[in-house]
């Protein structure tokens, strides 16, 4: 397993659509893990392998709490089949716009469909944060970032934020490699 780089809006390759799996295999199942690995390192509660360049119709999720032992979730070719015609607003992060947050409304339950780390179809209602983080993620994979739901004004203040933070990282190892030398 290893952990690798996370796109960061504005890079253009965050906006292509994914293509299906053809099987889970252990090519597949080795991006699982690196995705995994990788968002345990970021840290976050989703993934997408788009977010690290890789177009393949896969996520990767965990939402057990602090306190709980991990529960990691692997979905390959993900579908919603149907959505509740309720929708819940929740406040939505993501690690390719770091430190960027807003309130979404989307459905607030929908049935899934996708493959799991073995290749097993599984079919399944997902409600709460689980539907939400779902969807966010799904996103991905048609090329869709959760700030492309805010207006205009407060999109491109993302991703200035987002562009003004990766500089700011980028200087301060700079800055420690130089001192390190």
């Amino acid at each position: 397993m290893a952990i690798r780089p996370i796109l960061t809006v504005p890079n253009p390759i965050l906006k292509e659509k994914s293509l299906p799996v053809e099987r889970v295999d252990d090519d597949i199942r080795a991006l699982m893990d690196d995705m995994l690995e990788t968002m345990y390192a970021a840290p976050g509660i989703g993934l997408a392998a788009v977010q690290l360049g890789v177009l393949r119709n896969v996520i990767v999720m965990d939402l057990a709490r602090e306190d709980e032992p991990p529960a990691p979730r692997f979905f390959a070719n993900p579908e919603i089949l149907e959505s509740s015609a309720e929708v819940a607003s929740f406040e939505e992060g993501c690690l390719s716009v770091p430190d960027v947050w807003d309130d979404i409304e989307r459905a607030a339950r929908v049935k899934i469909r996708y493959l799991d780390y073995h290749g097993n179809l599984i079919e399944e209602w997902a409600d709460g944060l689980y539907a939400v983080c779902i969807q966010h993620e799904m996103d991905h994979l048609e090329g869709v970032v959760f700030i492309d739901y805010l207006t205009r004004i407060k999109r491109s203040r993302a991703v200035e934020k987002v562009k003004k933070g990766v500089a700011e990282r980028n200087r301060a190892k700079k800055s420690s490699r130089v001192a390190a030398e």
